[in-house]
């Protein structure tokens, strides 16, 4: 294995673990939130009990993602330095604003939170908590609008081999992350609400304190069905600018090797990347050309095709990310997505026809269900850092250029 590819595996490794922890952080946060409100207007002891457990639950969370983010930033210095060098100016901006402003608002005020109860009054305790979840989620807002000048470059100038921030607004409010920022937050509160849903479930299926997990089961599932469903619709949304600024990458999710008009969504596919072409598929006719554009009779460019313009307009090389990959990730993320929606509709008709302990084998499966918003997430993210190759920044920096020059491997 060459340094290049170990440097890539390795940050893959750290920061895919440590995204475990952040759309939790995100989607609990703000059910704790929901929660605390109601202990505060209705005041029934049950519901200020369920905020301190699913609070220390947060809490535990929370540490292992400030601690995992701190390793995968020992990255940009150690193995990615060229990465460093070309994008600091620009990187850097976002990530001070995010630790100064939404760090530390989320940190100090999770440290009043802590220690506030009975302490300070109750709605004055009740604002921490929200102002907890402000931070995290403007947070990742920060974060997310560096890595979408990744995705779409705006507001730079490149001098002396670096790109150099000329408009800080137009960084700050591309289009891109107008469609990332919602559908990573709402993949997140999916994340908290499936959480809450199967540890509910796995203590009603023991009949431990049914009210009090009961009551935790019906606000999960009614947050974990609407977050759910603008999941998709934003997705939706996201599919279609990616269609305009990076086709290549919706052409590799769809392993569309010729360009089309109409053209058929593949629901399965046998690629060979090697001959550039599918072996074996079964489509949809016309669907992806709806959902590029929402007009079923519309052209999608295919990977040949975009290979060629890239080679005109970027110079020799191979511009085509790993056609498997993008293509089950993206299955994946979607189908997972549709079946969360799906259970939680289960879940929120369970709660109301007070049919939710008659059916223990539904509770079974939503324990086994924790997992899958974890999964369509990391699935997501392969899609989104890896359909982008060969570059680092689309269209100005390739994966090769950003590797520390001191790094080698040695076995």
């Amino acid at each position: 294995m060459d340094a290049v590819s170990l440097a890539r595996f390795q940050f893959a490794l750290t920061t895919v673990y440590h995204f475990f922890f952040v759309p939790l952080t995100l989607g609990l946060v703000i059910i704790v939130a929901i929660m605390q409100t109601l202990y505060t207007f209705k005041k029934e002891e049950v519901y200020k009990r369920m905020t301190k457990f699913w609070g220390k639950l947060f809490l535990i969370n929370f540490a292992m993602g400030v601690v995992t983010g701190i390793v995968n930033e020992f990255h940009f210095g150690m193995n990615w330095s060229e990465y460093a060098r070309f994008m600091g100016d620009i990187f850097g901006a976002p990530l001070a604003i995010e630790a100064l402003l939404a760090f530390f608002l989320e940190s100090t005020m999770l440290g009043v939170w802590i220690f506030g109860w009975e302490r300070i009054s109750p709605k004055l305790h009740l604002l921490t908590i929200w102002l907890v979840a402000f931070g995290a989620n403007i947070s990742s807002l920060w974060i997310l609008i560096a890595n979408s000048f990744m995705q779409q470059p705006v507001g730079y100038a490149i001098n002396h081999g670096r790109a150099e921030m000329i408009d800080f607004f137009q960084l700050v409010f591309n289009p891109h992350i107008f469609t990332q920022f919602p559908h990573t937050v709402l993949s997140g509160f999916v994340t908290g609400a499936f959480f809450v849903m199967g540890i509910s479930a796995y203590h009603l299926l023991r009949k431990n304190e049914q009210d009090f997990f009961t009551r935790s089961f019906k606000i999960a599932a009614i947050f974990g069905l609407i977050s759910s469903i603008l999941v998709a619709g934003v997705g939706h949304a996201q599919g279609q600018h990616m269609v305009q600024v990076q086709p290549m990458k919706m052409a590799a999710a769809e392993s569309l090797w010729e360009t089309e008009a109409p053209a058929g969504f593949s629901v399965i596919a046998l690629i060979d990347s090697a001959q550039r072409k599918n072996v074996f598929d079964i489509k949809i006719p016309a669907m992806l050309s709806f959902l590029a554009s929402n007009n079923f009779t519309a052209e999608v460019k295919g990977i040949n095709n975009l290979q060629a313009e890239y080679e005109a307009r970027y110079g020799p090389g191979n511009y085509i990310p790993p056609i498997e990959v993008a293509f089950w990730s993206f299955r994946i993320m979607v189908g997972l997505g549709f079946l969360m929606i799906l259970l939680a509709l289960i879940a929120v008709w369970a709660v109301y026809k007070e049919k939710l302990l008659s059916i223990p084998w539904f509770l079974t499966l939503l324990i086994y269900s924790i997992a899958f918003p974890y999964i369509a997430n990391t699935a997501g993210w392969f899609l989104t850092e890896m359909g982008r190759f060969p570059w680092l920044v689309f269209g100005l920096f390739k994966i090769e250029d950003g590797i520390s020059p001191n790094v080698s491997v040695n076995m």
